[in-house]
């Protein structure tokens, strides 16, 4: 059993403990001697960690994806904890819990897997509830997705994380559907769910949360729409147009070719599923970042590589007084001020007269971008 985590670990702790070696990476100081630079997890976090002396000697004891007993002192640095290890030794597999050293949904997935059957149930179009059925009906395929991880690093990152994903995506688009009429509620639900489908060949989440051979050389989106393709062939009498614009959401969810999609989002629903798979990406990715620094003091966050900011801690916002207009009726009123009476219109004679000199002067200006493309052949796709 495991006895010191990560969360647990304070500024100026003396730390004994077993952690899995996510990253190694061995490194140059400015005096040209070598040190390891180490990210140690466990199910509770990560933390940074080094060696100053013998790097090359000790660096040679394990790899990544190890797990090590280590002696260290732990110190915050440029807000971040981090360990200065002194002693460390390699530990087999045999002798640890592997559900130690792997992060985990908050959530309990029982009942998210009972969400996603309901959201399942609630579909009208008999094939796409006949297609979804064959994907979750499926119980060695279902094993995977409700265990396997989001993302190795982005947003997500820990078990369970691809259904709470997923499932927070179809919750999104359901919510969308009644805002705009016309949507394709099953669609939208379906392309959600199945959207990531393939991490769970790509991911790779024995130890650590890697690619595997697959992910790296095909990757999830490739991978997914193959998948979607044997599920339909085993459904006799699928729509083949159906199956093309579900297929079309699951290439195009990236949004553009830079972020690794094949297409861009040329459906409404494709370009829904696409922002609000963004959306709740970067929500989780941020919130995340924030939880990583309890130990700084800063109401903002380290800078963000991906996102190129700092955040603002939203746990500030806590505890401080907040109004409520109910308590202040002259700020109410402030804010909903009276309604401004409408302008009475000007007669008819004068307002054609004043159409006219207008239609005169877009004659001579257009300030239209399509004008410039006038006659031009575009091709879009």
């Amino acid at each position: 059993m495991k006895t010191k985590c990560v969360a647990d670990i304070k500024d100026r702790d003396l730390v004994d403990g077993i952690f899995l070696v996510k990253d190694k990476i061995l490194a140059m100081a400015k005096n040209g001697k070598p040190y390891l630079t180490l990210k140690l997890m466990d199910k509770s976090g990560e933390v940074d960690a080094k060696v100053w002396d013998n790097a090359d000697e000790v660096g040679s004891l394990f790899d990544k994806n190890d797990f090590l007993a280590v002696r260290a002192k732990a110190s915050v640095y440029l807000g971040k904890m981090q360990l200065i290890l002194s002693e460390l030794k390699l530990v087999p597999e045999d002798q640890v819990d592997l559900a130690d050293f792997l992060p985990e949904t908050d959530r309990d997935i029982n009942v998210m897997v009972g969400e996603l059957k309901g959201l399942v149930s609630s579909l009208r179009d008999p094939e796409l509830k006949r297609l979804l059925i064959a994907f979750f009906g499926d119980p060695e395929l279902m094993a995977q997705f409700r265990v396997a991880p989001a993302a190795k690093g982005m947003h997500h990152v820990y078990l369970g994380g691809l259904l709470e994903h997923s499932l927070a995506v179809a919750k999104l688009v359901d919510a969308m559907t009644p805002l705009y009429e016309g949507l394709n509620r099953d669609l939208l639900i379906a392309g959600a769910l199945l959207h990531d489908i393939g991490k769970v060949r790509e991911m790779s989440y024995i130890r650590s949360f890697d690619y595997t051979d697959e992910g790296k050389l095909i990757g999830h989106i490739t991978i997914g729409v193959e998948m979607l393709q044997e599920r339909i062939s085993s459904l006799p009498g699928f729509p083949v147009e159906l199956g093309m614009l579900l297929k079309h959401m699951l290439l195009s969810h990236h949004g553009q070719y830079e972020y690794g999609s094949p297409k861009r989002p040329k459906t409404v629903e494709a370009t829904i599923l696409n922002y609000l798979d963004d959306l709740d990406s970067k929500i989780n990715g941020i919130r995340t970042h924030i939880r990583k620094e309890p130990d700084n003091p800063s109401r903002w966050t380290s800078y963000h590589r991906l996102y190129d900011r700092y955040f603002f801690k939203e746990n500030c916002l806590q505890g401080e007084e907040q109004l409520h207009p109910e308590e202040f009726p002259e700020l109410e009123a402030e804010l909903l001020p009276e309604p401004v009476p409408v302008a009475r219109q000007e007669p008819a004679a004068a307002r054609q007269e004043g159409a006219r000199g207008r239609d005169e002067a877009r004659k001579s200006f257009s300030n239209s971008p399509f004008a410039a493309l006038k006659n031009e052949n575009l091709d879009l796709f």
